[in-house]
């Protein structure tokens, strides 16, 4: 997958200012090791697609963290509430959230990817 390809199937990362080709590529290479063909079939572009997605995500939170307080990679869990004033909203990220997905459940993307790969090379199911 190219990174045009990559921009076609995700348009929310056309950004090439954001998102420069050197960096799509980049974790291009790194997704297409976390997705074995064999398995993925069909799916493979969809799963390197997915795992680039994180990627992209977590390197642009880093950029925006050292663009604004000097610390990039702090690890900070879904947003489970926010308030201002007499205003509060709350999310149940454990609703959406996968168990022992880690690091992968920092964004849609990843949660995404590892469901996908969760079930890949499963078998069949008998009931």
């Amino acid at each position: 997958m190219t990174p045009a390809q990559f921009r076609t199937v995700s348009p929310e990362f056309a950004n090439s200012t954001r998102y420069p080709d050197a960096q799509v590529a980049f974790w291009l290479g790194v997704a297409e090791s976390f997705v074995n063909s064999r398995r993925w079939r069909e799916l493979s572009d969809l799963g390197i697609a997915l795992c680039t997605a994180h990627h992209l995500v977590i390197a642009a939170r880093d950029q925006a963290d050292a663009a604004k307080s000097g610390v990039p990679g702090q690890v900070n869990g879904p947003m489970a509430s926010f308030s201002v004033d007499k205003v509060s909203t709350g999310y149940d990220a454990g609703a959406v959230t996968l168990l022992d997905a880690g690091f992968w459940n920092l964004t849609s993307y990843g949660v995404r990817y590892l469901t996908l790969a969760r079930m890949m090379g499963a078998g069949g199911v008998q009931v």
